[in-house]
């Protein structure tokens, strides 16, 4: 990596935080209270988005989006990640597999979402298939010109909000000698599509007001006009779109500890016991020492993963050592910053206790923290034939 931002990329990160600050920060509290956005704010927000020119900012301009690279869009997430994820989804940050639409699909889903006319979301986890997604239980079978489709989908995130989701579906299964090995298809599906359902998914203590939804599919006709990509290509789709999702979590993830570390830094300096600061005291000293360490270094390694994929070489293993150490990170920030905060840290006059919440899913969606492990030991030792 070429160490050091330009001063672009600085422009990129200030105005970002700025937006976040001034839009998101002033509504946290209520939505933290009712656990819902109200429909007015969530288009508030859409449109001061587009008005700065970040709305889509993950697209290239061929499609209408600002044409970010890799490194800037961790950039802007890392900034988004100071504030709350239920009000920051209306930044508008289209899934890049849609890239993939051809022909009617383009007009239909890709160009709308660019333009923020529709939202969409991505649904691949299920009841019984998380980590393994080949696992997935949820089938499409031919009939006629059209494919049935029918179960259920989980933890689906902004499925409440989303005109159409694009799911990830069990089209097939072949036999190999490890067993029966599902194919995958990706289908486009519109909200209202007959057999189809969103209803409300599992009370979350983390990141309220940031919904999971569950999908149930019930004998749901789709024709051939839906599948995005190719029939039983869904891996291919996921890989070539999906591959940089995991930066965007370790973004996230460095953003909100240099939050929760301003807090923390604010109240050793301005908390007094025995006659002095508690930021004296060697205890919290020394907390505060490791804290900025690890995320500077969590804050590195995610925009050197970045690098490497704007310079085109392979990344996977960095991609999963940053979500696992920013992830990881963000937890060990969030407990210290309680800690110094002591009792206070739980009650909700300070919003320390929510960040605390808030970090425990970091380390379980978009791979967990035993994925991204196994991710880098199988990069690391298959060359060496183990």
């Amino acid at each position: 990596m070429h160490y050091g931002l330009s001063e672009e990329h600085h422009m990129i990160a200030d105005t970002v935080r700025k937006f976040v600050e001034n839009e998101i920060y002033p509504h946290e509290d209520m939505v933290e209270r009712t656990g819902e956005v109200p429909h007015e704010l969530a288009e508030e927000i859409k449109n001061k988005t587009k008005e700065l020119g970040f709305y889509a900012c993950n697209f290239p301009e061929s499609v209408g989006g600002a044409g970010l690279n890799h490194l800037e869009f961790a950039l802007v997430e890392r900034e988004l990640g100071r504030g709350s994820m239920a009000l920051t989804h209306f930044f508008g940050r289209p899934q890049n597999i849609l890239m993939a639409c051809e022909g009617d699909q383009i007009e239909r889903y890709l160009l709308p979402a660019v333009r923020g006319d529709r939202m969409d979301a991505l649904a691949m986890t299920e009841p019984g298939a998380g980590s393994d997604v080949r696992g997935m239980k949820c089938t499409a079978r031919r009939d006629g010109g059209d494919w049935v489709v029918n179960g259920t989908k989980h933890f689906i995130s902004g499925a409440e909000h989303a005109d159409f989701i694009i799911v990830c579906i069990a089209t097939g299964e072949d036999q190999t000698p490890k067993g029966p090995k599902k194919r995958i298809t990706a289908f486009l599906v519109d909200r209202g599509t007959p057999g189809f359902t969103i209803r409300d998914g599992y009370k979350s203590v983390s990141h309220r007001g940031y919904k999971n939804m569950i999908l149930e599919f019930d004998d749901c006709r789709l024709p051939d006009a839906q599948v995005l990509g190719e029939v039983d290509g869904g891996f291919e789709v996921m890989n070539t779109w999906l591959y940089a999702t995991r930066i965007t979590v370790a973004a996230f993830c460095v953003g909100r500890a240099r939050r929760v570390f301003d807090h923390a830094l604010t109240y050793s300096a301005e908390r007094e016991q025995f006659g002095q600061p508690i930021g004296k005291f060697q205890g919290v000293g020394f907390q505060i020492a490791d804290m900025i360490t690890e995320i500077d270094a969590a804050d590195l390694l995610t925009l050197a993963a970045a690098d490497r994929l704007d310079r085109g070489l392979p990344a996977n293993r960095e991609i999963a050592s940053a979500k696992l150490y920013a992830s990881e990170m963000l937890a060990r920030v969030t407990d210290a910053a309680l800690q110094i905060h002591g009792g206070m840290g739980l009650m909700d006059d300070y919003p320390i206790e929510r960040f605390w919440r808030d970090a425990r899913v970091e380390r379980i969606w978009d791979g967990t923290s035993e994925i991204q492990r196994h991710i880098i030991s199988r990069d690391l030792l298959r060359p060496l034939g183990a």
